[in-house]
């Protein structure tokens, strides 16, 4: 049977993106009780990591940890990616010697390959065209402040970028339409956008891309990667920052959600990402427990081979 990965959200039918959130909600009430929850103890998960990254490492560490498991970090200067060994090679060895690997590189390629070589579950930590992980703690996030997505609006003001690429699969996947609010020359990538048909729009106006929407989001506009790109960039998206008097054209209860790290006074407002409407450190906690709840489905996924499922709540 094939292993199972989650490399981009099509990796997961809705009904089980649904359990994952269900599921997550479950582990953070059970993690706010302090109860002792270790489903994955003797399981240990690989973190190799191309792109730095605060949220991604400490929300992957320290869910291992809780669920009785343990994750080990390596740079590109603590393995043999970084001095040439090829991405089939490493996936050889570490999938021999550890139970999950999450990647967090540049080419999303470099993550097909791994997959493809790789004998137990690899995730998607980011990558220059998805960011799964965010996303699913993004839909935790919704479901907890405004219940079920479906059939909401929500606008993606900024990049076509990987973030805007991951909220164009979950447009699908979840049934709510997505207007995407960039300046020319910035849009995503035009087969994501034709597989996603009626759910997806491009606006060129962010008034008219957050009007009544149900939940605002927006990223830096330069990713890493981008700085030489800065000056132009801040020229092209400076339309485009989300300000109060935008976030004023959407519902009157919106939500609005960053990834983070964000650049105040550049694509957000200090009064909106520090405002009432603002629940991005929420978002930035759910991390932890959408990929905890990942993490159970993966590595007690039938398909891995390890019997019995996560416990009930």
């Amino acid at each position: 049977m094939a292993t199972p990965h989650f490399l981009t959200l099509f990796d997961a039918t809705t009904d089980e993106l649904e359990q994952l959130l269900r599921r997550a909600e479950e582990l953070k009430a059970l993690h706010a009780r302090g109860a002792c929850h270790e489903p994955l103890r003797g399981k240990v998960l690989a973190m190799l990591f191309e792109k730095s990254s605060t949220r991604t490492r400490v929300s992957f560490e320290a869910g291992m940890d809780q669920l009785g498991g343990s994750a080990i970090f390596l740079s590109p200067q603590d393995s043999q990616l970084g001095r040439g060994e090829p991405v089939e090679d490493t996936a050889r060895v570490l999938s021999r010697m550890v139970d999950a690997v999450m990647v967090r590189t540049f080419a999303h390629e470099t993550l097909e390959r791994f997959a493809a070589y790789s004998q137990v579950p690899v995730i998607n930590g980011l990558s220059d065209s998805f960011h799964p992980c965010q996303v699913l703690a993004d839909m935790q996030t919704f479901r907890e402040y405004r219940g079920a997505i479906q059939g909401r609006t929500v606008a993606w003001i900024g990049d076509g970028n990987n973030m805007c690429h991951s909220y164009i699969n979950a447009a699908e996947r979840f049934g709510f339409h997505l207007r995407i609010g960039c300046p020319e020359g910035f849009d995503p990538e035009p087969a994501y956008l034709a597989a996603a048909g009626e759910r997806v729009s491009i606006q060129r106006d962010p008034a008219e891309a957050v009007a009544g929407a149900a939940l605002v989001v927006t990223d830096v506009w330069a990713s890493m990667g981008q700085e030489a790109e800065q000056s132009h960039r801040e020229k092209a998206f400076a339309p485009y920052r989300v300000t109060a008097d935008l976030m004023a054209a959407a519902a009157e209860d919106a939500l609005f959600m960053h990834c983070l790290p964000a650049h105040r006074g550049e694509e957000v407002d200090a009064k909106v990402i520090d405002g009432p409407q603002s629940v991005v450190w929420e978002e930035a906690g759910n991390r932890l427990h959408a990929q905890k709840a990942l993490l159970e489905w993966l590595l007690l996924h039938p398909e891995t081979g390890t019997p019995g499922a996560a416990e009930p709540i």
